[in-house]
């Protein structure tokens, strides 16, 4: 029988997460996002070891573990925290509590991982899943999308990582990417025989992957990846259209996408580098010659080919920003090495992705349906992300301190005397990041 842990922590995904790694690793795994909670499923299923996050809503870890400790006082502790940071606080939780590790968000998940196994070793380990088995976008058919497009402005500046881990920050006109027009020759190809004519559904659960509904968690998902640093995708599905986002060490690299306005000639196409016919003109001569849209472009002068990775670079950013539109369907985490094997990497910190893709692409309506004028912010206790890590506008930093649990969004509104939308948008992505909260 598999060894069974506790792991707590109230992020849900990165709950979600690292129940996903010790599983993939052998253990059998009961999991809580309160202390409350935890010490009731650790009456009805004892665990031999136990990962506690130090603060949570209803008590602080510590006393948490004083609770376990009760009923098995030789319970092997692994603290994890993004608040008490510092060697004081891990001596302490050493000589107090005996603990295993104490590890300071965001930390690998695999040095997570190998402290447990050196208290617990696991006794067999799972398989570990095919990209198959996990979530796949077939990119030898495109979908068009049957909704409505958006416009995404994108700023001229992108950090790439090529070979050789050399990074590079091009800098261009900033983008306009239109939705897609619709035209009668665009060549859509077949599916490749033998591939699955349904779209692979949600749940269910292939080791290595864990599956969920997207709702309004796309923010969390990201910073998932990123306090646990793990490699891995991000798999999202809403009808037939599929996305997947790579991470490596928790930040996301690279995106793909079946969407057919997704596509790299599509993007160029959109953003007004090239012409729809000029386009459909390569494409042709690609599909007859068996070789890249780009290739044929760069040959023919419409692209140069030092433009190429800043374009490529702007697709899949633009892909990325894309999914902060959808508030339904479904999603797939999984871990694997793939995002490596990538030649070019995106170098942009999830923090600012999330606050660009919620002012970009989050609307109105949404928007209030996540914050009420009425409603009341004060500054998180346990903020995932750090100020410092955030690129903030000077009217944002402003602002900030004037959020202190008195004054209602209305009133912050009145102050920022910036358009509704944009200051609800703010206020959102500093929600989604955990830097505000709302007040109870």
């Amino acid at each position: 029988m598999a060894p069974r842990i506790l792991v707590v922590d109230d992020n849900q995904e990165l709950l979600s997460l690292l129940t996903q790694l010790f599983e993939d690793a052998g253990y059998e795994v009961v999991g809580a996002n309160r202390g409350k909670q935890a010490i009731e499923v650790a009456k009805a299923n004892p665990p031999a070891a136990a990962v506690l996050d130090i603060l949570l809503p209803d008590m602080m870890g510590y006393h948490l573990a004083d609770s376990l400790r009760k009923d098995n006082p030789q319970l092997p502790l692994l603290f994890i925290t993004g608040v008490f940071k510092g060697g004081k606080h891990a001596v302490e939780s050493r000589t107090k509590y005996q603990a295993a590790g104490y590890f300071e968000k965001p930390f690998e998940a695999q040095k997570l991982l190998e402290a447990m196994t050196k208290v617990l070793p696991a006794e067999k380990k799972a398989p570990a899943a095919s990209l198959q088995d996990a979530f796949e976008v077939e990119l030898d058919i495109d979908v068009e999308d049957e909704g409505p497009q958006d416009v995404m402005e994108l700023t001229g500046r992108i950090k790439v990582t090529g070979g050789g881990n050399i990074t590079a920050e091009i800098r261009g006109a900033n983008l306009t990417a239109s939705p897609m027009q619709k035209v009668p020759a665009t060549q859509v190809r077949p599916p490749t025989p033998g591939r699955p004519p349904d779209p692979v559904p949600a749940g269910g659960g292939a080791p290595g992957s864990r599956r969920g509904e997207l709702k309004d968690n796309l923010p969390s998902l990201l910073t998932a990846f990123y306090l646990s640093r793990e490699t891995g995708e991000l798999g999202i599905q809403k009808g037939k259209v599929k996305k997947v986002v790579y991470f490596e060490k928790g930040t996301p690299v690279f995106a793909l996408s079946n969407l057919l306005a997704d596509r790299f000639g599509q993007f160029l196409v959109r953003v007004g580098k090239i012409k729809p016919e000029q386009l459909q003109d390569a494409s042709a001569v690609a599909a007859q010659t068996n070789r890249r849209t780009g290739d044929v472009l760069v040959e023919r002068g419409l692209l140069k080919d030092t433009e190429r990775l800043y374009y490529v670079g702007q697709q899949v950013k633009a892909v990325i920003y894309s999914l902060f539109a959808w508030d339904e369907g479904t999603y797939v985490m999984s871990f694997k090495e793939k995002a490596s094997s990538e030649s070019i990497k995106l170098d942009v910190h999830p923090a600012n992705l999330i606050v660009r893709g919620i002012k970009k692409l989050y609307k109105p309506e949404r928007l209030r349906r996540l914050l009420q004028p009425e409603d009341r912010l004060i500054p998180a206790v346990a903020p995932a992300y750090q100020l410092n890590e955030v690129e903030l506008e000077r009217w944002e930093a402003e602002l900030l301190p004037k959020i202190d649990g008195n004054r209602t969004v209305a009133e912050l509104l009145a102050f920022a005397n910036r358009p509704e939308h944009v200051v609800y948008g703010f206020l959102v992505a500093m929600m989604s990041l955990g830097i505000l909260d709302k007040r109870s």
